[in-house]
């Protein structure tokens, strides 16, 4: 498989074959309680908070002013909880109208890459925000899903998404969140293909639980179980529970419940969940994800008490103190709350909490994500459709799609002096094969305790970035970066 550069999110199978695929029907199988009536208006709280925000559709990143993988949890959010739907709307004609700024690196110079988690994250959110994901900016996202398919044919990476490029080969850093982006959008956009559901599947351990990589020592790995003392992940079990809900096929229903019943043995006694690595301590993001996957799966009294846990870690005008302005924002762990209550929320600390936010809210909304865009929240406004005008870029034909023949036009105007997450002008990065994940990541946050939660983050342009800085090269991205257009 191919070797990419540093991954934003997160080998085609032809058209023809991918139409030979079993389709399957996409009736979710997990009934979901309601939540309180508390938490869902904690949830919505978090989410009017996050909606003020978006500076014209786009949620700025820690280096530039767009970060188009938090806008698009954002977008998400914001569709589990029914508010804010003008900021939605123009979010999403925002991230259509730059699909290869977030799915490429075509803003580095570097063309004929398309990441294949990204990609599928994409044709989830233009399902979930009311768009047409087959004309979602002008590209046809599930075509484009489904011509990342693992092209293997046969054997354990039958149906595994993996991204295109047409430099070196080497391993796919495609992880179980890519994985579960790609069920959860194939299912939302006409149904998933079993061997695409079969390949999650196998990342699932006997224990229940999911692990984050499919590959062991660079090379890929038959199964959970093949192994040798593989790390089950909270963040990447509850992605997988909720997307194998949001399909019928064979296998599915009883693998999200193992995949439940683990995480229920993994919740802390305060309601709390833990990732695994540098995210093992209990913080929202986890715990976010995890409630919301136990209220998919019909575990209501867990993911209760995930939703009180959650709740304890949002500002609110009576508990904000120095950050009650804030109110509504959910703090990633108890020591930013505090910081955050007798400080304020610096500067410096106010991507972490947008990313917690974020996911967090996503726990005491209890919406799964195969329902998001599909159930009127409580008290919510319904997801507006979309219609974004398709003015794709042409420097990158996609396979499985039509080649787009413009350059993408955002549907609302940008005053913030936007740039693609990365585009100076001068000599592209360097390719690495070394993986960087797509969940369960922290950075650490320079002046203060907390740490910085990237899941769902670009975060390869964050490492990119830093590498410039030390190598003296920030002068030439200052002075590169050109105005999207």
């Amino acid at each position: 498989m191919p070797t990419f550069p540093l991954r934003r999110v997160g080998a085609g199978l032809g058209a023809a074959t991918a139409t030979a695929l079993a389709i399957v029907a996409t009736t979710p199988l997990g009934v979901a309680a309601a939540p309180s009536p508390t938490h869902t208006a904690a949830a919505r709280d978090a989410a009017t908070w996050l909606a003020g925000e978006y500076v014209d559709g786009v949620l700025p990143g820690p280096f530039t002013p767009e970060d188009w993988g938090l806008s698009i949890d954002g977008v998400i959010a914001l569709a589990a909880t029914g508010v804010a739907g003008s900021t939605r709307q123009a979010a999403t004609a925002q991230i259509a109208a730059h699909v290869r700024s977030y799915n490429s690196y075509d803003d580095w110079g570097i063309e004929g890459f398309t990441d294949g988690g990204a990609t599928a994250k994409l044709l989830y959110v233009a399902s979930a925000a009311g768009a047409d994901p087959t004309d979602f900016g002008g590209w046809d996202l599930r075509a484009e899903t489904v011509a990342l398919l693992s092209a293997a044919g046969t054997g354990h990476q039958r149906g595994r998404i993996t991204s295109r490029t047409t430099e070196a080969t080497g391993p796919d850093p495609s992880n179980t969140f890519d994985q579960s982006f790609a069920v959860l959008g194939l299912a939302r956009s006409g149904g998933a293909p079993q061997e695409t559901v079969d390949f999650l599947i196998q990342q699932q351990c006997t224990a229940g639980g999911f692990r984050l990589y499919p590959d062991v020592d660079g090379a890929p790995s038959p199964s959970c179980d093949t192994q040798a003392n593989a790390t089950l992940d909270v963040d990447s079990t509850a992605m997988a529970v909720q997307a194998l809900l949001a399909t019928d096929a064979a296998g599915a229903d009883e693998a999200a419940q193992r995949g439940a019943d683990w995480l229920v043995a993994q919740q802390r006694a305060d309601g709390s969940f833990g990732g695994s690595g540098p995210t093992s301590g209990a913080n929202s993001n986890s715990t976010g994800l995890a409630g919301q996957a136990l209220a998919a799966a019909g575990r209501d009294a867990a993911a209760a008490r995930a939703a009180e846990a959650l709740a304890a870690l949002q500002l609110t005008t009576a508990n904000g103190g120095a950050a009650a302005a804030d109110a509504g924002a959910i703090a990633y762990a108890s020591d930013a709350l505090t910081e955050a209550v007798a400080d304020g929320i610096a500067d410096t600390f106010r991507d972490q909490w947008r990313r917690a936010t974020a996911q967090a809210l996503l726990g005491l909304a209890q919406v799964p994500l195969g329902r998001i865009g599909l159930d009127v929240p409580p008290s919510g406004e319904p997801t507006p459709s979309v219609t974004v005008p398709p003015t794709p870029t042409a420097s990158s034909s996609p396979t499985g799609s039509p080649s787009p023949s413009a350059s993408p036009t955002p549907t609302t105007s940008l005053t913030s002096s936007p740039t693609p997450s990365a585009s100076p002008s001068g000599t592209p990065p360097t390719p690495t094969t070394t993986p960087t994940p797509a969940a369960s990541v922290t950075s650490p946050v320079a002046g203060g305790s907390g740490r910085l939660p990237t899941t769902g983050a670009a975060i390869g342009g964050y490492v990119l970035i830093a590498l410039l800085l030390l190598g003296g090269g920030v002068v030439l991205l200052l002075l590169g970066r050109r105005r999207a257009t």
